[in-house]
């Protein structure tokens, strides 16, 4: 294979190697786990810190010890943000004998790679699929080996309703989705029906599409429109751009979004004076004062030179998840791993404590981060009652 085609990383007592070729793994030698993300192409800047948050709870484990004894080995393969290559990368992964998987990134991806981990019978665990329903099949019945430490778009969704209502007091809104993306679409649907549930209006709805730089045609028109609240669950780069044009243009009403807004991408697109009134719901907050959050932050910014974002951060609870199950299940084998993450009960996890329920989804609450002049200045609980 060439390059274009693998990447492969192997984490030894956290020294990062890098390989082109198939690696022999002997699981009596090492407790292997693989990574299936996106490290090129248009959703790499999701994949790239997943990937590096789970290399860093590879350097914790094996630093802490290894995992049943044997030390941690990380096998991970570059899906290109591809369809076709997530789930050849999880066939390549099932056939090379890891324990378990962390990834993909994107719902669209993890949808690829399911039925192939699936009928491998590989525990993978998704850090960031938040399309709902993602853990059953066509029929409803739950997917046995896979499973996600991310709450339901609806869920954010219906979450961020709630707070617009609420707590800020807004009953008009304006919402500008992704028609092109199902996380988009997802969020869009849940919060319009629980506003309108909470007796509030949804006045006025306008459409980008991801890669879009100049949104100035629908900030015009939402120029004209009487609104309180802009609803904007699109991805942090599309974002970014879109509010510092808002708020140049004089659009000055709070903008909520969703976990896509979660990134220091988008207030160096928006530019910190944009980026005023700004809510989004997120699984952590780096200003967290729990000791085991700024932990990670420190050693996550020494060990890559950047500051963690929240999908680094569930990365990094996706790897501690299995590390932990295989703990408790008491055995390098697949199995006995899958049991123990779907008997998970008081998970401490750094985005939250957390169960995992019968449909192999967590359950946690959500976040709302709140912006002032590009500063998170405020992060608190808000559920979907």
């Amino acid at each position: 294979m060439g390059l274009k085609k693998l990447l492969k990383s192997v984490v030894v007592a956290g020294a990062l190697l890098t390989a082109v070729q198939p690696l022999a793994i002997n699981a009596q030698d090492a407790f292997t786990i693989g990574g299936n993300f996106e490290l090129s192409g248009a959703t790499a800047s999701y994949g790239t810190p997943m990937s590096n948050g789970v290399k860093l709870a590879v350097k914790h484990a094996n630093e802490a010890g290894g995992v049943l004894g044997q030390e941690v080995e990380y096998v991970e393969y570059d899906n290109r943000s591809d369809l076709t290559e997530s789930a050849s990368v999880a066939q390549r992964l099932v056939n090379e004998d890891v324990l378990a998987i962390v990834g993909p990134a994107t719902s669209g991806d993890v949808k690829a790679a399911i039925p192939v981990i699936n009928e491998g019978g590989v525990t993978t665990v998704a850090p960031a699929a938040t399309l709902d329903g993602i853990t059953l099949s066509e029929s409803g019945e739950v997917f046995e080996y896979f499973f996600r430490v991310n709450f339901e778009d609806s869920y954010q969704a219906t979450a961020a309703a709630q707070y617009a209502v609420d707590e800020l007091g807004l009953s008009k809104a304006a919402i500008v989705s992704d028609q092109s993306s199902d996380y988009s679409l997802g969020l869009t649907s849940a919060f319009e029906s629980k506003f309108t549930e909470l007796g509030s209006e949804v006045v006025a709805t306008q459409s980008i599409q991801a890669g879009e730089t100049d949104f100035s045609a629908v900030l015009t028109s939402l120029l004209a429109q009487d609104f309180d609240v802009l609803y904007v669950p699109v991805y942090y780069t599309e974002a970014g751009l879109f509010i510092k044009q808002a708020r140049e243009m004089g659009i000055t009403q709070p903008i909520i979004g969703g976990d896509g807004f979660h990134s220091p991408t988008l207030v160096e697109l928006a530019e910190a004076q944009n980026a005023s009134d700004v809510y989004f719901t997120s699984h952590f907050s780096t200003d967290s004062e729990d000791p085991k959050v700024q932990d990670f932050l420190a050693a996550y910014e020494e060990e890559f030179g950047q500051e963690a974002d929240t999908f680094a951060a569930l990365a990094y609870d996706a790897a501690n998840l299995i590390f932990d199950a295989a703990e408790r299940g008491g055995e390098a084998d697949r199995d006995a791993i899958k049991d123990a993450v779907a008997s998970t009960d008081n998970f401490e996890g750094i985005t939250g404590t957390f169960a995992i329920d019968e449909n192999h989804d967590p359950i946690k609450p959500a976040l709302m981060l709140e912006l002032q002049e590009g500063e998170i200045v405020s992060s608190q609980p808000v559920s979907a009652e």
